[in-house]
């Protein structure tokens, strides 16, 4: 293990400078310093409360300042997600790093260069556009005079303010931005040095466990703890909570194994009832969240959509509970010193889990301090403070530091799940395959992704949130799987209902020329209408936009009609996100997008009774494995006249419908649930797809 040096630059400790550079004021930091110092050795240190969980930011982020200062990417340091010195952020969420946050230090970076070109005139009293930058230095080439960044600023922080205005390196002309820069500490990553939240240590550390109730919402009646009165053991008893704390795993193991508990269970709803119970209990307007997009989009007239068309279709589709299932469970270690605290956590929101930690424990932001070592992975299932507020109760218990960390059994049971949800579509066209009308409700899901791409004069789009069943938040795109799942299917049951391609159907009904240039590039990288499938294969293909970014992904799939195994052979995926900043960082980006879209589309389903969790291992909660991959071709469609849009949840939406619409050309059978396949391409497959049709 490696012992934590919270004041000093590392991995270990968050990566903070220390207490010689205080926090920048919240929540809008205006002052170069307040996100980079040029130290006297000419190292460039950039602090951003943006978090690294393994989408590669340390990598982008240092291109961005590198390619404004002149430098290579081995030059700059980032400290990230430490709210002792990083300016106030919002989150790692919603895939704003890139166009926000690498905008941003693109201009600060920029604001720098100009002003050490300054301090260099003024110093050698010649013209600023005689000199030029270059290896980390101002030179002046009629002279020969050069000086170092370091040695103009003699390491003291840069209180000029940055200017939104000032002019940053155009994309055409980016010479380490938009180039495929390895990976910073990779070697670090892949030998195991790199070290996250579980790895940590501190001086007289402990270990903390939680007893966790049987079910959800339960409440403890009873608790005998005399059996957990073993050596070095701790036992935290404040209301509901009950935890011990001992000098290693292992006895904090017995000793909660050795409690004895009673509690008080409520009645749950059973999980065959979920969808119906969904629709019929809407949430209280002040009790909901949108996780995205609008509630309600209403333009032209349905009735005149439908007065219009020839044909109409209504369809209702489903998307069951997921675990978002991260490789790092929850953990945090947690210490008290001097009436202060400082927790080191993976989490999202470092600030927001500051905010939490203040309101639970009664003390100011100023006195807690939030470190986010780099995270193993997240897909918006970290966006919370519980294990730190966990870990921080022990440890001010047992006045010591307390390292808690997650089971995977906890992991998949008290973490939140991305929301179940029912949609359902109504859409008419006319006697020329033109949509005249479109019509979708999402309930409980999410509102993120639901208005359609297509152009159709007469739409009504409207989310409804449910009361939820489980505990339920974000997930990687948020409502845009459902939505685009629920539009995408849609699609191609019109285009089959009227006899069309369903790639010429969507061409016919696009206005978006960026949509038309990923289902153009996807296809013809695909061989969309050239190459027959094989029998019992089937194609299919599905596309839309979410955050400013564009995806249309072609599947090939073989079934065994005999067994029902359903195996995914082929996909092909564009992306289009504007300017690409990093082309190997965003092709992972997206390849990793489908596969855990593949998760999600065939098989990933929480299963629950009685407010229990019944698959909560890997073991029994299916991830897509090796032998699941198929063959993955990914088309980056670059444009280098649009600005940068995130990459980070945009390419999952496009995997399940196009495996859907594939089986359902493999097969004849439609269906309109995700997962789609849990058990195989089985009778209860079309039973439970028909079932809602």
């Amino acid at each position: 293990m490696t012992e934590i040096r919270p004041r000093t630059i590392g991995p270990d400790a968050g990566q903070s400078t220390g207490d010689r550079r205080p926090a920048p004021p919240e929540p809008d930091a205006q002052a170069i310093g307040d996100w980079l110092q040029i130290e006297r050795d000419g190292q460039v240190i950039v602090y951003t409360g943006k978090t690294e969980m393994g989408q590669n930011i340390r990598t982008s982020l240092a291109q961005a300042v590198a390619e404004e200062l002149r430098l290579p990417v081995t030059a700059i340091q980032l400290v990230l997600a430490d709210t002792a010195c990083t300016p106030y952020d919002m989150g790692t969420v919603g895939s704003r790093t890139t166009p926000v946050m690498a905008r941003r230090l693109h201009q600060v970076a920029a604001a720098t260069r100009e002003l050490l070109v300054d301090l260099a005139a003024e110093r050698w009293h010649v013209a600023r556009n005689e000199l030029r930058v270059a290896n980390g230095k101002i030179v002046h080439d009629p002279t020969g005079q050069a000086i170092s960044f370091g040695e103009l600023t003699q390491g003291q922080r840069l209180t000029q303010a940055y200017d939104d205005t000032t002019p940053v390196t155009p994309a055409d002309q980016w010479t380490i931005a938009g180039t495929s820069v390895a990976k910073v500490d990779g070697q670090a990553i892949v030998t195991g040095e790199r070290r996250y939240t579980p790895d940590l240590t501190r001086p007289e550390m402990l270990v903390g466990k939680v007893l966790r109730a049987p079910a959800f919402g339960a409440t403890l009646t009873a608790l005998d703890t005399s059996g957990a009165s073993l050596p070095g053991v701790v036992v935290v008893h404040e209301g509901d909570f009950v935890g011990v704390v001992a000098p290693d795993r292992l006895a904090a193991t017995l000793a909660l194994t050795a409690i004895r508990a009673e509690w008080a269970v409520p009645s749950q709803i059973a999980q065959e009832d979920l969808y119906t119970y969904l629709k019929d209990h809407p949430a209280p307007q002040m009790e909901h969240q949108r996780f995205g997009g609008p509630e309600r989009y209403e333009r032209g007239s349905i009735v005149d959509g439908h007065a219009a068309a020839e044909q109409l279709l209504a369809q209702t589709y489903t998307v069951a509970y997921i675990a978002h299932a991260p490789l790092e469970p929850r953990a945090a270690l947690a210490e008290w010193a001097g009436g202060k605290l400082t927790v080191w956590t993976g989490t999202q929101r470092p600030f927001g889990v500051r905010g939490e930690l203040a309101q639970a424990f009664g003390l100011p932001e100023e006195a807690i301090r939030v470190i986010v070592p780099d995270t193993g992975s997240a897909y918006g299932g970290k966006h919370t403070g519980e294990v730190a507020i966990e870990a921080t109760r022990l440890a001010r218990a047992a006045g010591r530091p307390v390292k808690l960390i997650w089971t995977r059994e906890e992991e998949f049971t008290w973490a939140y799940f991305r929301p179940a949800g029912v949609i359902e579509v109504a859409s008419a066209v006319d006697g020329d395959g033109m949509l005249t009308a479109w019509e979708q409700h999402n309930y409980n899901s999410g509102a993120a992704g639901i208005q359609t791409p297509y152009a159709v004069t007469n739409q009504l789009v409207a989310y409804h949130p449910s009361l939820p069943v489980l505990r339920q938040g974000s997930y990687r795109a948020l409502a845009a799987t459902a939505n685009h799942f629920a539009r995408e299917t849609h699609m191609d049951e019109l285009a089959h209902a009227l006899g069309r391609d369903p790639l010429a159907f969507r061409l016919q009904n696009l206005q978006d020329g960026r949509l038309r240039a990923v289902f153009e590039a996807s296809a013809a990288a695909f061989g969309w209408g050239v190459r027959q499938p094989l029998p019992g294969h089937g194609i299919g293909i599905a596309g839309g936009t979410e955050k400013g970014s564009y995806v249309a992904t072609c599947a090939e799939v073989a079934v065994d009609q005999a067994s029902g195994q359903v195996r995914i052979v082929r996909v092909v995926q564009a992306f289009e996100c504007g300017t690409i900043v990093n082309p190997n960082g965003l092709r992972n980006q997206v390849e990793g997008a489908i596969v855990q879209g593949l998760g999600g589309a065939l098989f990933e389903a929480i299963a629950f009774a009685d407010g229990t969790i019944l698959n909560n291992r890997f073991s029994s909660y299916r991830v897509p494995r090796f032998a699941d991959m198929p063959a993955v071709d990914v088309v980056l469609v670059d444009r280098p006249d649009l600005p940068s849009a995130g990459a980070g949840e945009t390419p999952i939406v496009g995997i399940a419908p196009a495996v859907g619409n594939a089986l359902f050309a493999a097969t004849g059978i439609r269906l309109r649930a995700l997962p789609l396949v849990p058990q195989g391409l089985q009778t209860v497959s079309r039973t439970r797809s028909e079932a809602i049709a």
